[in-house]
């Protein structure tokens, strides 16, 4: 099957309301042509998994500012006064999680785990409304999976079947996003044939792949 795809056949996966995740880390690692592809279709009223909202001109900022997202479940806005600006006005619902259990509740829903236990939030805000787990003497939260519909990812070099290589800080959350979606998008810097990425360079494998992009 072959599953390189023009950037408008890819974003077609993409529907009004879904749930996305982006990889990145202060768009580091962002599938930046994607990102503007949603932006030119007119998506909106999308929930947004991702680490940060990035920079108002940058990254998945740019869905902020555009009104493309209507909830972002982020570690932290801070980089992107536009995100918090929309919060305190009550235009943006953001869900704030620590950065260890986000990624944690990404993996959770890629390895099939009805959630996870951790002690980070007990005691403050982050434990409102969630279910709270005693072992061994100690109170843990149980934080939830976090699955998308779609997951867009950035590939610094990705064979014709869809496996991934990231090249150094760029990987980030990227591979565990792979593994949490029903539909998994990579935008590659490079595309390359089938054995020409050596096997000890794949992070991603091409099994999580369903649309490549360039």
């Amino acid at each position: 099957m072959n599953k390189i795809k023009t950037i408008d056949e890819a974003v077609s996966y993409i529907k009004d309301g879904m749930t996305v995740a982006v990889g990145g880390f202060i768009a580091a690692g962002t599938p930046e042509k994607l990102v503007d592809a949603v932006i030119a279709k007119g998506i909106k009223n999308l929930t947004l998994i991702c680490n940060d909202t990035a920079f108002p001109d940058k990254g998945v900022g740019k869905w902020v500012v555009n009104r493309v997202v209507s909830k972002v479940i982020v570690s932290h806005v801070g980089t992107n006064p536009e995100t918090g600006r929309q919060m305190n006005a009550g235009e943006l619902e953001v869900d704030l999680v620590p950065q260890g259990t986000l990624a944690e509740r990404i993996r959770a829903a890629g390895a099939g785990l009805g959630g996870i236990l951790t002690h980070t939030g007990v005691g403050t805000v982050v434990e409102e409304g969630k279910q709270k787990i005693t072992v061994d003497g100690r109170e843990y939260l149980l934080e939830l999976p976090l699955k998308a519909d779609v997951a867009l990812l950035k590939g610094s070099i990705v064979d014709k079947k869809g496996n991934i290589f990231y090249s150094k800080s760029s990987r980030n959350f990227n591979p565990i996003m792979a593994t949490a979606a029903d539909v998994v998008i990579v935008e590659a810097e490079k595309i390359v044939e089938v054995g020409e990425l050596d096997a000890s360079q794949v992070i991603t494998p091409s099994v999580f792949v369903d649309v490549i992009t360039q």
